[in-house]
């Protein structure tokens, strides 16, 4: 079921927008035509028909703003001729919708926290921005109440994903709790997609003896776009919110049409693309479940947690002083030297390959510089000074090995742990919530390496989805 765009069920938040000037005014005010207006601009030989939108600040003054029928904008400059051709659009209001408690249906939370799944456009700068309340998320997709009764509604903050930090995600992950225990046969999370597979990896540790579903779903198109995910990433949700498994997933677009979505493991989800809607993969792994709009969920990987009755406990402790480093050829190592001195507990150190990293030991003549930017003793000193440096790989793909090759065995000998195929992302969650939990050292270091939350997965067949 695709869920089409529908302009007139979607409506602009206009603040700070310039009033037309120029020759666009004096055509407007010729004609009688009003923002708002659904019209015809006769243009260089064409007609083109589409609502007539404020003008940003910064465009040209002699440009008419359209929104086509598709949903998409265009600036028109020197138009020979506009008429109103249909009603008026109310520019400026945001759709709300009146949450009521509905009996026969299941009962979620829903927790909405920013992300473009909450923006309109702001037309003095020509960017999107985060407004809107929960009520108004869920405005853009009616057909929810249908299949849920929302028990609960908050908005413990409003932001952008890239400045979330692990505050947030203890947030979170207490709501979260609260929630299921209270009641709530699952939770949807809407979030900013940027890092909404951190969030997800950091709620699968900090939600302990997790017994029902928890939905993170975002947008990577605003709602007055055309092409907005949000609607059917939340329809979707909602389904998996309602289902047999037991897992925290990011539940986002599995194609670019809108046909399905996959619900994805927190700790096996990233994202693999700036701005498609399919943007988010299951790594090393397939995803949970393909989940349609139409509520049909048609399970993908065998191994998931499954709905029980018990109580979730929030974990929530986290060591903020943990570093991601990326090694990369003629990389520096002293930055390992920096985290030491201020005192960092941890260190990700995301490696080539199978977790290579510089050792100045490749080949017979590598050369003196190649000596110097060794990061063995590096390494070797801060896991001395009690700093838990783990390996990742930049690979998208695959897991690390410390055996393989010499070099590899001297970083381990070193004291850095091989994180077999665990995201970075991940991984950097993992440890400082491991940190957090006020661990021996040894004790950390040996957690990192099993599997809490299916970070690690034992056995890579190559079919991923």
């Amino acid at each position: 079921m695709a869920i089409p765009f529908s302009f007139p069920s979607l409506f602009f938040l206009v603040i700070n927008c310039m009033p037309y000037s120029g020759k666009a005014k004096r055509l407007l005010d010729k004609s009688k035509v009003k923002v708002g207006d659904f019209v015809n601009v006769h243009w260089k030989g064409e007609d083109l028909t589409g609502w007539l939108m404020p003008r940003i600040e910064t465009g040209d003054q002699d440009c008419l703003v359209l929104k086509m029928e598709t949903g998409y904008n265009i600036g028109l400059r020197d138009a020979d001729k506009i008429e109103k051709i249909g009603p008026r659009i109310e520019i400026g209001k945001i759709p709300t919708m009146e949450i009521k408690k509905q009996s026969g249906l299941p009962n979620i939370s829903l927790i909405s926290t920013g992300g473009t799944i909450g923006t309109h456009i702001d037309y003095k700068t020509g960017g999107v921005f985060m407004c809107r309340t929960p009520e108004e998320i869920i405005a853009t997709v009616p057909e929810l109440t249908k299949h849920v009764s929302i028990r609960s509604i908050q908005s413990p903050f409003t932001i952008a994903s890239e400045d979330m930090n692990y505050t947030h995600w203890q947030k979170l992950a207490k709501a979260v709790a609260k929630e299921l225990n209270g009641g709530a046969e699952g939770v949807i999370i809407t979030h900013g997609t940027d890092t909404l597979h951190f969030t997800a990896a950091a709620l699968s540790f900090m939600l302990k003896d997790l017994c029902k579903p928890v939905a993170l779903v975002g947008a990577q198109r605003s709602p007055d776009r055309a092409g907005y995910d949000g609607a059917m990433n939340l329809l979707c949700g909602a389904h998996y919110a309602t289902s047999n498994i037991a897992e925290v997933a990011t539940v986002m677009h599995a194609t670019t049409n809108d046909d399905y979505c996959h619900a994805i493991r927190g700790t096996k989800s990233r994202k693999m693309h700036t701005s498609r809607r399919d943007a988010f993969k299951a790594i090393n792994e397939k995803p949970l479940a393909a989940i349609f709009p139409d509520g049909r969920i048609d399970k993908l990987n065998e191994f998931m947690k499954t709905r029980v009755e018990n109580i979730v406990r929030d974990e929530t402790d986290f060591e903020p002083k943990v570093a991601i480093v990326k090694s990369y050829p003629g990389s520096d190592p002293s930055i390992i030297d920096y985290y030491v001195q201020k005192k960092f507990k941890g260190i990700v150190i995301e490696g080539l390959a199978l977790g290579h990293v510089p050792t100045g030991k490749s080949g017979t003549k590598t050369g003196s510089l190649a000596r110097k930017l060794s990061w063995l003793p590096h390494v070797e000193k801060a896991v001395k000074k009690g700093v838990v440096v783990v390996v990742t790989t930049q690979c998208i793909y695959g897991r690390t090995n410390a055996f393989v090759y010499r070099n590899l065995r001297l970083l381990a000998q070193a004291g850095a742990i091989h994180c077999s195929d665990m995201l970075t992302e991940t991984a950097y969650v993992k440890l400082g919530w491991l940190l957090g939990q006020k661990l021996d050292r040894e004790d950390v270091k040996k957690k990192m390496l099993e599997n809490i939350a299916g970070e690690i997965n034992p056995r890579i067949t190559g079919e991923f989805d």
